[in-house]
Order: structure tokens, then C-alpha cells, then sequence
């Protein structure tokens, strides 16, 4: 069995953020950005449940721009056997990402 972990790049849970200016959003420019706290823990369940011999593979996937490949490599770093980047530069919607992650 393979077991598919998605892994999500957020802004740094011990960042301090700002608001846009124009309070559109949060500001993401110059912000350490790291692994969702709760992707790393269904990574590790993941990693777990291979070294008991259930699993034979774990993939860590991440979809969004060229900068979650950082993510990628802390999830290869933790143990992931393989990382897949599905590039996408635009707005993302969580049924846009379930399609994506079925045709994976």
C-alpha cells in the first residue's frame, strides 16, 4: 500500500502578521514561510504506519507555486520516500486541489 500525505506551505506559526495596507490579506512577502503543523503530523502517522510494515511507500505531495518545493524537501527530510510538485501559479479552491489530487 501507498500512502499519500498532502503537505501544505503556510506562514510560520512563530511569525508575527501583518496585514496588507490595503487590508486585502496577509502580507506574504519576506515571511518564513514552513509546514502546516497538522501536514507534519499525518507525514509522521504516515512514516509510522511504513515502519510497521502496513505501508510500503510514502509520497508527500504539495500543489501551489514554485516555493512549496522548500516544503517538499523538509517532508523527504522527515522520510517521505518520494515529493510531487503539481506547479499551480493561480487562486487555488479546495475542489480545484481534490481534482488535482485524484488524477495523482
Amino acid at each position: 500500500m501507498r500512502i499519500m500525505v498532502a503537505i501544505k506551505r503556510v506562514i510560520d506559526y512563530a511569525v508575527k502578521i501583518r496585514v496588507k495596507p490595503d487590508k486585502s490579506g496577509v502580507e506574504t512577502s519576506n515571511v518564513k514561510m514552513s509546514m502546516n503543523p497538522f501536514c507534519e503530523i499525518a507525514l509522521e502517522e504516515a512514516l509510522r504506519i511504513k515502519e510497521s510494515g502496513r505501508a510500503s511507500e510514502v509520497v508527500a505531495v504539495s500543489v501551489g507555486p514554485a516555493q512549496c518545493v522548500d516544503t517538499l524537501r523538509t517532508g523527504l527530510a522527515m522520510g517521505a520516500d518520494r515529493a510531487i510538485h503539481v506547479e499551480f501559479p493561480g487562486t487555488l479552491y479546495p475542489l480545484s486541489i481534490a481534482k488535482i489530487l485524484k488524477a495523482l
